[in-house]
C-alpha cells in the first residue's frame, strides 16, 4: 500500500481541484477541471471520476494505483454516513449522499469531509500545523470557514456544522446581514466580500480622499487587495478598515483560543495573503483578549500550503481510514 496513489478532491462551486498524493504527503500531480452543477449537480461526481481515469491513462497507470479517493465539499457533513446536509451552491438536494456517489463511479474507498476541516487536515499533515495534534484553521475567503482539530481528528459535532467560525457572532447589535441568515456574523467582517463592504461604507463618507478612494473612483470598484495594498501604502482608510477587521478577527480567535487552547491557530485563505500587515494587528487584539496561559501557548501562523490544502487534507482522510 506504501507505494499507491491517494486521489485528493477539493471540490468548489466553481472549480474542482484533483491530485494524486502519495502516502507520504508529496503531491504527484495537480490539475483543474469546472464544477458543472446543472440538473441538481448529478454530473459532479462522475466528471471527477471520468477525470481521474483520463488522467491516470495520461500517466500510464491503472486503477489499482489508487487506494482511495478522499474529497473535501462545501457545507456540513455527517462524516460517519458521508452524506452532505446541505450544499446550496453545487444545486445537490439537501441529505446528498455523497461518499456513496464517490464509490459507484469510482469503485473505490472514499471518505468525504467538509471543505475547511480538510484545509486544517492539510495543514497539520503537510503545511503550518508541522504536525500540531490541537489545531484551528481559519479560512479567510470569499466566506470565512474553519476547522478545528483535538487530538489528532476533526471536531465534527453533532451533526458536522462543528467549526464553523464565520457564523460567531462578533456584532451583537447593528451588524451586517449574513448569507446564513443571521446578522454580525464574523463572515460579514472579515471575508474578502467583507472588507469590501467595510472600505465601500467608509468610502461613502464625506469628504473621503486617499489613494483606495482615487482606486474607487476610477474603476467603480475594489477588491479586498486593493484594500490590503492600501493599506501597506498607508491609506487612511484601508488602514481603519483592516484594522477593524484585526479587531473583530483577533476577539472570535481569542475567544476561540480560550475555549480550546490550541498548540497553533493557522490562518489561511485569500485574505491571509495580506501576510505581516494583517497577522501582527490580529496578534495584539488576540494577545489583549486571551487568557494569559492560552496567549503563552497558542500560536498564531498563516497557512503555507494555499490552495494545496484542501487535496492534501482530503488524501489524509483516506490516509486515516485505511491505514491510521
Amino acid at each position: 500500500m506504501s507505494n499507491q496513489w491517494i486521489a485528493g478532491v477539493d471540490l468548489g462551486g466553481t472549480t474542482t481541484k484533483i491530485a494524486f498524493i502519495s502516502m507520504d504527503g508529496d503531491i504527484l500531480h495537480k490539475w483543474e477541471i469546472p464544477t458543472d452543477h446543472s440538473n441538481e449537480g448529478q454530473y459532479i461526481t462522475s466528471n471527477i471520476a471520468t477525470s481521474i481515469m483520463e488522467k491516470l491513462e495520461e500517466l500510464g497507470q491503472s486503477k489499482t494505483v489508487l487506494a482511495g479517493v478522499g474529497m473535501g465539499a462545501p457545507g456540513p457533513i455527517d462524516y460517519e454516513t458521508g452524506v452532505i446536509l446541505n450544499a446550496v451552491n453545487l444545486g445537490w438536494r439537501d441529505n446528498f449522499p455523497l461518499r456513496d456517489s464517490l464509490e459507484s463511479v469510482l469503485s473505490l474507498p472514499a471518505a468525504v469531509e467538509n471543505d475547511a476541516n480538510c484545509a486544517a487536515l492539510g495543514e497539520m499533515w503537510q503545511g503550518a500545523g508541522n504536525g500540531a495534534k490541537n489545531l484551528v484553521c481559519v479560512t479567510l475567503g470569499t466566506g470565512v470557514g474553519g476547522g478545528v482539530i483535538a487530538n489528532g481528528n476533526i471536531v465534527t459535532g453533532v451533526n458536522g456544522a462543528a467549526g464553523e467560525i464565520g457564523h460567531i457572532t462578533t456584532l451583537p447589535v447593528g451588524g451586517a446581514p449574513c448569507n446564513c441568515g443571521k446578522t454580525g456574523c464574523l463572515e460579514t467582517i472579515a471575508s474578502a466580500t467583507g472588507i469590501v463592504r467595510l472600505a465601500v461604507e467608509e468610502m461613502n463618507k464625506p469628504n473621503s480622499k486617499g489613494e483606495l478612494t482615487d482606486i474607487f473612483n476610477r474603476s467603480k470598484k475594489i477588491t479586498a487587495k486593493d484594500v490590503i495594498d492600501s493599506a501597506r501604502n498607508g491609506d487612511p482608510i484601508a488602514v481603519k478598515v483592516l484594522n477593524e477587521v484585526a479587531f473583530h478577527l483577533g476577539l472570535a480567535l481569542a475567544n476561540i483560543a480560550n475555549t480550546l487552547n490550541p498548540e497553533k491557530i493557522v490562518l489561511g485563505g485569500g485574505v491571509s495573503k495580506a501576510g505581516k500587515i494583517l497577522l501582527d494587528s490580529v496578534q495584539d487584539y488576540f494577545d489583549k483578549f486571551a487568557f494569559p496561559p492560552v496567549k503563552n501557548s497558542t500560536k498564531l501562523a498563516l497557512a503555507t500550503l494555499g490552495n494545496d490544502a484542501g487535496v492534501l487534507g482530503a488524501a489524509w482522510l483516506i490516509k486515516n481510514k485505511l491505514i491510521g
